[in-house]
């Protein structure tokens, strides 16, 4: 006998497929919520093409019509929208951004005394200008400073080839430098006098006469080193006698005759070396900061 519930019970539609004579596969329609949020999907796929960048033609890619207005050199800009637009934009208009721009403008204004002297103006120097000497300086002269010998000098030795005074540091960076020491054809015992008295200068414990006898020797040397050997900051000539070597690792060497060898190297190959200038890279503020972040590196003078 049939049950009586089942007369008045909606029959659900089947696909018509049938396994195991009472497995059948419903053909019940998709939730409308379900379709509603699919549309919705495939519109917002449609506006997000037109709006961004989206699809490759060639070795190109569609623009899209959405546009951010960056600075550039100056001016405001109107340029389509990719994320590196969008994260310049952020950049320069977030609250932060703002901010930081007021405090590099009130550095830019105000003199290295005042800098040196401001613990808070010191502090955001320090900050914004160890980026900068990552970015321009790291590669040569190490990113603590410590330099890269023959051909980059430390910077944290207060030992400065050029001047270690913020003025000179400022020229420095904003028009380059050129260190070049010309070749001297001294050998034999000649070179070997010639290293001696050399190293005696800095205080290296030599033999007296043959010293003496290097110190005739030294009078090619005089016109850029100075009769004493104290250097010219002029000419970035070295300082002899202060025990900073800044084109060979004296100090590391295991004898004497290999520091004698190693001066004798440099006396007979010369010295050319060229620091690029960055007026043109970088801005006026900026070079402040670099200037004084370079200055507090060796304690400059």
């Amino acid at each position: 006998m049939a049950n009586p519930a089942n007369k008045n019970s909606k029959q659900v539609e089947t696909t018509g497929h049938v396994w195991d004579d009472d497995l059948r596969e419903y053909s019940n329609p998709l939730p409308s919520w379900w379709l509603w949020t699919f549309y919705a999907t495939i519109v917002f796929s449609v506006v997000y093409w037109i709006l961004y960048p989206a699809w490759p033609i060639g070795k190109s890619f569609t623009r899209g019509i959405a546009t951010v207005t960056v600075e550039e050199n100056g001016q405001m800009v109107e340029k389509p929208w990719n994320s590196r637009t969008q994260l310049i934009e952020e950049m320069q208009s977030s609250p932060s951004a703002v901010k930081q721009r007021e405090y590099i403008e009130k550095v830019g204004k105000a003199s290295y005394e005042e800098i040196l002297a401001n613990p808070d103006m010191m502090a955001f120097a320090r900050s914004m200008a160890k980026g900068y000497f990552g970015d321009y300086c790291a590669a040569c002269h190490g990113s603590g400073g410590q330099g890269n010998l023959p051909y980059f000098p430390n910077l944290a030795d207060d030992d400065w080839l050029w001047g270690g005074k913020v003025d000179h540091l400022q020229a420095s960076i904003n028009n380059g430098r050129k260190g070049n020491m010309p070749a001297f054809p001294v050998q034999g015992e000649a070179m070997d006098d010639l290293a001696t008295y050399v190293l005696s200068l800095s205080g290296e414990q030599v033999d007296a006469a043959a010293a003496e006898r290097g110190k005739k020797g030294y009078a090619m040397c005089m016109g850029c080193h100075g009769a004493e050997g104290k250097g010219n900051p002029m000419l970035g000539a070295a300082n002899l006698t202060d025990k900073a070597w800044s084109v060979i690792n004296i100090p590391a060497a295991g004898s004497l005759e290999e520091k004698k060898r190693l001066i004798g190297g440099v006396v007979n190959k010369g010295i050319q070396r060229e620091m690029p200038a960055f007026a043109s890279r970088l801005k006026p503020e900026e070079i402040k900061m670099l200037t004084v972040y370079v200055h507090e590196l060796g304690g400059g003078q």
